[in-house]
């Protein structure tokens, strides 16, 4: 617009000063009220950081395993409650719900790419603070396997001296997986499924089923006849896909820091984890790939 004297009148489209949120309506005084704060429980989260040296990479190395402990929460939130959907033939949340736990074990791969920042020099200078505590220990991966079929009674063991935590993860095991439930669907609707495989005891570990295999070769062969079914496995092989990355990256992540030093809680380290990336949960669904 033009100004006096014909010069040309200019605004920044940038706000300039101080602005006050509360002109455009905001809640400005939390006296008795709840905060964002309040509902997140900020003041217990953000004081959980308690670093045993002087190392600045120990914090980092904390809040990685915090929260991975955290997202793990909700992946066990969200495969419990697809598995109870899958029980009741009621598929479409269930996909949603596998669908999140895939993005969940993405989001966990990514937080490997974090802790990569940190050198074995840095490591070295609180590694010792750890006393045997190590990621091994962690109760909730053990509850996603467990979950997800992969179920070892050894595996409990550290987890004794935690009565609780111990009675949660027995109930998961001696329960069905999500794979059993998925299994059973197949029987549902229709495709032969050996009876004594139906009835094995499900506190053990999953082993291959020759029926299984079968029962899924139809389905991906006929995807447009069986396509809930058909859907249900590429959500399963999805989440088996991002659960084997986030495990191939920790390895990878171990290797670069410590080398092949044992690990803190005691395994062989790398070797011990290379052992479990031979694990395959739902091995049906992956061999008759080539068999198409």
């Amino acid at each position: 617009m033009s100004g006096t004297g014909g010069e040309m009148e200019t605004r920044s489209p940038y706000a300039s000063g101080p602005f006050d949120p509360a002109e455009d309506g905001a809640e400005m005084e939390f006296d008795g009220r709840m905060s964002y704060g309040d509902y997140l429980n900020l003041n217990r989260i953000l004081t959980a950081q308690n670093p045993l040296s002087e190392a600045h990479d120990e914090m980092l190395f904390i809040i990685q395993h915090q929260t991975s402990e955290l997202w793990m929460k909700l992946a066990i939130h969200e495969l419990a409650a697809a598995k109870g959907r899958i029980a009741a033939d009621d598929l479409q949340p269930a996909f949603k719900m596998l669908t999140r736990v895939s993005r969940i074990f993405e989001q966990l791969t990514g937080a490997w790419q974090v802790l990569r920042t940190m050198t074995p020099s840095e490591y070295t200078l609180f590694r010792g603070d750890l006393g045997q505590s190590s990621g091994f220990q962690s109760h909730q991966y053990r509850a996603i396997e467990f979950l997800a079929g992969n179920k070892n009674a050894a595996m409990m063991r550290p987890h004794a001296h935690v009565p609780r935590v111990h009675h949660w993860l027995d109930q998961i095991r001696r329960d069905t997986s999500i794979y059993d439930e998925a299994i059973r669907l197949l029987a549902r609707s229709g495709l032969p499924i050996d009876e004594a495989h139906l009835a094995r005891d499900i506190s053990q570990p999953y082993e291959r089923n020759d029926s299984v295999a079968r029962a899924w070769l139809e389905v991906y062969r006929d995807p447009h006849r069986h396509w809930p079914l058909y859907d249900l496995a590429e959500k399963l092989v999805d989440f088996e896909d991002y659960f084997r990355r986030w495990r191939f990256n920790h390895v990878t992540t171990v290797e670069r820091i410590i080398g092949f030093k044992r690990g803190t809680g005691g395994t062989s380290g790398v070797m011990y984890l290379r052992r479990m990336l031979e694990v395959v949960l739902f091995p049906e669904l992956w061999e008759i790939r080539a068999d198409m």
